[in-house]
């Protein structure tokens, strides 16, 4: 396995962790009256970073954002977005594919 490669599960695990307790980190402020939230633009922001499966575990292990339309959706979606980009990414770092010749 190529230093590349292994660099980029880690990459993909560090932020799926992070998403993953942002949304904790949300549903906890949620229960607080008065508490800064995490915006659900960040939310997204952070799912579209390749944070997608972590946001979406995240939705259903704590229950948070799982009953807006838009997160049910937009989410998976998001999902399919990532792998098919870390998809091109690895074919790209495995060098099936050459961009510049």
């Amino acid at each position: 396995m190529s230093d590349r490669f292994l660099f980029l599960i880690v990459f993909f695990l560090a932020v799926n962790l992070l998403a993953f307790l942002v949304m904790f980190l949300d549903k906890v402020k949620s229960k607080k009256s008065g508490a800064e939230r995490i915006s659900e633009g960040m939310l997204f922001f952070l799912a579209a970073a390749f944070g997608s499966v972590g946001v979406y575990a995240g939705m259903f292990a704590f229950r948070h954002k799982s009953r807006k339309w838009y997160f049910l959706i937009g989410i998976p979606i998001l999902i399919l977005q990532n792998c098919a980009f870390l998809y091109l990414l690895f074919l790209f770092v495995s060098e099936k594919i050459l961009i510049f010749n």
